[in-house]
């Protein structure tokens, strides 16, 4: 049976009931509300709860602010993972909205879609909104299974994502290749290099600046990743030429295959980009070329996956972009 008790201030006048439920087996549970009703409502939940053998424990999830959460997944749960820069400013965009004040078990489904209306407001794109969302939603995941807070919900799962706009269809045409490979020669030949290789390999840009001379196998012609996207080892392929431009490289004493720092390479090539003429061509679109080129080869889903890395078929497929010229040469055996 609960027990309601009047609070009082000094005057005599009462500003709210506290009430405190009691049942054999399990702590007991205090709350103050301001009303008599709302704190009767509660021991109505919590006796059931009980009960039904169903209670679970929600005072730390009650008394945790969305900040004081996200400051212990900064502390426990960033370290573990394998690049944490770019969540530990998702994480501080988060501690910036009125959200992060809320506690965790008061924050509702309608909380996180005003902070997704608020973004887009801000023109945040569509993926960069789920990428925070997807951070707020592992933070209540853990905080439910690791933190003991069982009662508490996710209300990620309940909101709708923004929708992804359609996926890039960016290549090279006409003579850009030739363009940026000769402009990238000019300013460093190193750059040039690079974008060979990720032209012919289709490496992600990471695999690519964190490539070392011990991993590269000239006489195999492949290149061993052990620190990919999704953290498996991959062994890629070499072509002729990607092999001919790692031949021609010097050999650093750090054993690394590139002076450019990822940074430092970044912006050369935008610049090398923009010398040439060449408008909306990112380093990740050298990927997707590479990938669409592996199909036009005639290799199938499952051996360009192998080779590029991909987890997800339909993201794969969205690589592809054969060329209709292409596919006729593949039905006519050419």
């Amino acid at each position: 049976m609960a027990a309601i008790r009047p609070r009082k201030d000094r005057d005599g006048i009462v500003v709210g009931y506290q009430v405190q439920v009691q049942r054999k087996g399990y702590p007991a549970q205090t709350k103050t509300f301001r009303s008599k009703a709302d704190a009767q409502a509660w021991a109505t939940v919590i006796e059931s709860e009980m009960q039904r053998g169903v209670w679970r424990d929600r005072s730390e999830s009650e008394n945790t602010t969305l900040t004081e959460a996200l400051d212990r997944y900064a502390q426990e749960i960033m370290p573990c993972k394998k690049s944490p820069k770019p969540d530990l400013f998702k994480l501080h965009q988060w501690q910036s909205r009125p959200i992060a004040k809320m506690f965790l078990a008061s924050i509702r489904g309608k909380d996180v879609a005003a902070a997704i209306r608020d973004m887009e407001a801000e023109g945040k794109a569509a993926n960069t909104i789920r990428l925070y969302l997807a951070l707020l939603s592992h933070l209540f995941t853990i905080a439910r299974k690791e933190w003991g807070m069982e009662a508490l919900s996710n209300p990620v799962e309940l909101v709708r994502k923004p929708k992804l706009p359609q996926g890039r269809d960016r290549r090279l045409v006409d003579d850009e290749e030739t363009r940026l490979l000769d402009t990238c020669q000019a300013m460093n030949p190193e750059l040039a290099s690079i974008v060979g290789i990720a032209i012919e390999t289709a490496m992600r840009q990471g695999e690519i600046m964190g490539m070392t001379w011990n991993k590269v196998d000239l006489k195999r012609q492949t290149v061993t990743l052990e620190d990919t996207k999704n953290g498996e080892k991959r062994i890629v392929p070499l072509t002729p030429r990607a092999t001919q431009i790692l031949r021609d490289l010097p050999r650093n004493l750090d054993g690394k295959v590139w002076n450019y720092t990822p940074d430092g390479m970044r912006t050369s090539y935008n610049k090398a980009c923009k010398r040439a003429g060449i408008e909306g061509l990112t380093f990740h679109d050298l990927r997707h070329e590479g990938t669409s080129r592996l199909f036009e080869k005639g290799l199938g889903l499952m051996q360009v996956a192998a080779i590029t890395g991909h987890k997800n078929m339909q993201m794969l497929k969205r690589y592809t972009h054969l060329k209709p010229e292409d596919l006729v040469k593949l039905l006519n055996g050419g």
